[in-house]
């Protein structure tokens, strides 16, 4: 089960995406898909059956964000927030081998094409969760325990 938390900007960019495929994307490929209908036997129509297939993933995720969009709950940072470690935190983390990890911790929604964001659901988020600079904390993945330490704490306001 995904949480529903998403930030203002994950927010803002997911309703661009919706509107983008809903406004300007769907039309254009709604056109093509006519004109190419229009042009007789559909079976061997390489550009029907293209932009066919391009509009049903359109409307698939057009139908998800509508969905989607109405349950998220919009987190703002709060003040009361700052030097211990919520949703929408930046986090700078090192191990005893001294490898360093920045990322920031966000809704499920928004951790794709991005390598620095993390979901509040993950094991790390949630070892992280209510931790202070210097804080020490385990998280345990696949590969077994791991130690961490906190050496920054963030939010962007």
């Amino acid at each position: 089960m995904k949480t529903n938390l998403i930030t203002p900007e994950g927010y803002r960019k997911l309703q661009q995406e919706h509107d983008h495929l809903w406004f300007e994307k769907r039309p254009e490929i709604t056109k093509i898909v006519n004109w190419a209908a229009s042009l007789g036997d559909r079976s061997e129509n390489a550009d029907y059956t293209f932009n066919k297939r391009l509009l049903r993933q359109i409307d698939r995720r057009v139908r998800y964000l509508r969905k989607r969009l109405p349950d998220l709950q919009v987190i703002e940072y709060n003040p009361q927030q700052a030097g211990k470690v919520y949703f929408g935190a930046w986090v700078e983390i090192e191990n005893d081998d001294g490898e360093t990890k920045n990322f920031r911790i966000v809704g499920p929604d928004e951790i794709y094409e991005r390598n620095d964001y993390i979901s509040i659901d993950s094991p790390m988020a949630r070892a992280l969760l209510g931790k202070a600079v210097d804080d020490d904390f385990t998280v345990k993945a696949p590969q077994g325990e791991a130690q961490w330490y906190i050496n920054r704490i963030e939010y962007q306001a």
